[in-house]
């Protein structure tokens, strides 16, 4: 039997947000979400979960959305003191100020009163070759499972840290119908543990107005709560799960 995570990516980005990927666990398929502590609904996200202590929550590390936590990182962010895009940060980030900030997240993590299920990362910058050390020595650190540090399905987790034997990101943009969810389930079923990501929600100003990625997120939330993909996954063997279950 396969166990099997469906995460809902960017818990706190907003109320919409956290709404959309609660009702996605309540009334769906969604199993686990990852909190970005530097973000606006990171609050209203931690009191979500605290109601529902069911759903698995893990750290969504983030150095490429909104503002650090940290103010001395001066190689992070851009003139408006907000994070730099991705291909800056590979460029001029230092690595003393990619651990100030990742570490301090991590620690925000706990002071909302939460206990992480696995460390993961905004935009995958875990894969990061600048950033990739550093992840691995928090999730050492903290005895957390980590997200398979690349997108390539062929890419196994470092040995000493645990995760799927399969991540699948492709449940994403054009990608996000019901064929190809079940496409995706049927892709997981073929491995002993699997992820799949996902980033249901429910339109809001914030996120309407602050990210590229939008109308999508309300198709996706439809399709995670509709009865026929619960249904389908009653007759595979697949055991949805979180990664609570087989933290380290």
């Amino acid at each position: 039997m396969t166990q099997l995570i469906i995460n809902a990516d960017d818990f706190g980005y907003s109320k919409g947000v956290n709404l959309g990927i609660l009702e996605s666990f309540k009334n769906g398929v969604v199993t686990s979400t990852t909190l970005m502590t530097n973000m606006p609904g990171a609050e209203h996200a931690a009191s979500l979960a605290k109601a529902h202590p069911d759903l698995g929550v893990g750290i969504h590390l983030v150095l490429t959305c909104g503002a650090p936590l940290c103010e001395d990182v001066p190689s992070l962010v851009n003139p408006q003191g907000l994070f730099r895009s991705g291909k800056e940060l590979e460029k001029v980030a230092e690595p003393e100020h990619i651990e100030r900030e990742l570490t301090r997240q991590v620690e925000a993590f706990f002071s909302l009163g939460l206990e992480p299920t696995h460390l993961d990362s905004h935009h995958h910058v875990h894969s990061h070759e600048k950033v990739a050390p550093i992840v691995l020595k928090l999730a050492q650190k903290y005895r957390l499972p980590v997200r398979k540090i690349s997108v390539d399905p062929r890419h196994r987790s470092n040995r000493e840290i645990q995760g799927t034997d399969l991540f699948l990101a492709d449940f994403y943009g054009e990608g996000v119908t019901q064929a190809r969810l079940l496409r995706i389930l049927e892709q997981g079923a073929a491995v002993e543990t699997a992820e799949i990501m996902c980033h249901p929600a429910y339109l809001d100003y914030e996120l309407l107005t602050g990210s590229s990625y939008t109308l999508p997120r309300a198709k996706e939330l439809a399709i995670l709560t509709d009865p026929e993909i619960k249904d389908w996954i009653r007759t595979q063997r697949l055991e949805l799960i979180s990664y609570k279950e087989w933290k380290v």
